[in-house]
């Protein structure tokens, strides 16, 4: 029976899991740090996983216009669930809250996240795309 690589092991953690975004931490069981690091720039690179910010990463799959990867998830999305990763409270900003409240019928162009009180320095992008904090 062959063995089982660290890239074979960030893989199948990759598909098994419900999210979709992954800190860098989270594969650090899977063996040596240099040789995860290795396996997820591998990963990367194949298309299975997209960098979006430092230690932070997104499932990806392939555009249907450019064969590039993009995120499965909308930027917004990514933005939430690396904060609840990294343990923020956040929330959507004041302008989709209105449109999501009825107060508004303007959907907001930027991906704009509350995080309240905290102070988070993070850019979390992809490509030109970057995720805007606000603060309550």
């Amino acid at each position: 029976m062959p063995k089982s690589t660290v890239k074979d092991r960030v893989i199948a953690k990759i598909k098994r899991s419900s999210s979709s975004v992954f800190l860098r931490k989270e594969f650090d069981r899977l063996g040596d740090y240099r040789q995860v690091s290795r396996a997820i720039n591998e990963v990367a690179a194949s298309g299975m996983l997209v960098k979006v910010g430092f230690g932070l990463y997104a499932k990806a799959r392939p555009s249907t216009i450019s064969g590039k990867p993009v995120p499965t998830a909308p930027l917004l999305n990514i933005g939430l669930e690396a904060m609840q990763k990294i343990g923020v409270k956040a929330d959507v900003g004041k302008d989709a809250v209105a449109l999501r409240e009825g107060r508004s019928t303007q959907i907001p162009m930027l991906p704009i996240i509350n995080i309240g009180k905290a102070r988070v320095s993070r850019r979390i992008a992809v490509g030109s795309r970057q995720v805007v904090y606000e603060k309550s």
